[in-house]
């Protein structure tokens, strides 16, 4: 689906082939994203880089908490995308977000389990099982904190053998079998092309995550960053993230 949504914009953003004599890699725009976008971005960039010949996307995918902090740091960005408000914040709070940031999605958790379920996970409190090699992410973590107000929310105490810094790297551990089970995204599972299987929870509708966006202040890039900005937010971009399983704000 994503392909196929990504090969509807190329083909509506064309304009008589931009693209094709664009100058490569005149400026570059530094975005810094959650990783559980890292799919959904790589399908946007040749269709932003198309309609702005001449423009670089170069992404740096990583644990959004992480990512505030290299800013905050003075990691150059033009662009964070985080996987939840916080993150934001704390960028915001050093004065570094151009603007207003803007809330383009919301994502919600998913158990992702091995593909036929074999250790049968039905629900939630089935990741508390004895004996259940458990994953999940760092409390610092959008996805991680996510998953502490989904036990607040159920009362069930997890055991985790592993709290990742990022939601990709719960997906990876479940899909090598290095773990029974994991906490990640509904658009993680999606994107696993059948590596795991996704197993629904009611509870996760307490812990709705929300992504904002924004340009950022010193972007070296500061156009194209308020552009892409406002690209993300976009119907065409919008085809992409449904069809990758983000929700509406």
């Amino acid at each position: 689906m994503l392909a196929a949504a990504a090969a509807l914009l190329l083909a509506g953003c064309g304009g008589g082939g931009t693209a094709a004599g664009a100058p490569a890699g005149t400026r570059t725009l530094t975005v810094s994203a959650a990783s559980s976008l890292t799919d959904v971005f790589g399908t946007l960039e040749p269709v932003f880089e198309a309609a702005h010949p001449g423009v670089d996307v170069v992404y740096n995918f990583g644990g959004s908490s992480d990512l505030a902090a290299q800013i905050v740091n003075g990691a150059p960005a033009d662009v964070f995308a985080s996987a939840d408000r916080s993150p934001m914040t704390t960028v915001a709070d050093a004065g570094l977000v151009a603007g207003e940031p803007a809330v383009v999605v919301t994502n919600r958790l998913q158990i992702a389990v091995a593909p036929g379920n074999p250790e049968g996970v039905r629900g939630f409190a089935d990741l508390a099982a004895p004996g259940l090699t458990l994953v999940v992410c760092a409390p610092a973590v959008p996805c991680g904190a996510a998953t502490e107000q989904v036990e607040r929310v159920t009362g069930v105490t997890l055991s985790p053998v592993s709290e990742a810094e990022n939601v990709r790297d719960v997906l990876s551990q479940v899909a090598t079998g290095n773990a029974d089970a994991g906490l990640v995204y509904v658009t993680d599972v999606a994107s696993a092309g059948g590596e795991v299987e996704g197993v629904a929870f009611p509870e996760s509708s307490a812990a709705v995550n929300e992504y904002p966006v924004a340009a950022l202040t010193g972007a070296p890039q500061p156009e194209a960053a308020a552009e892409f900005v406002a690209f993300v937010q976009g119907a065409e971009a919008r085809a992409v993230f449904e069809a990758a399983g983000f929700g509406t704000p």
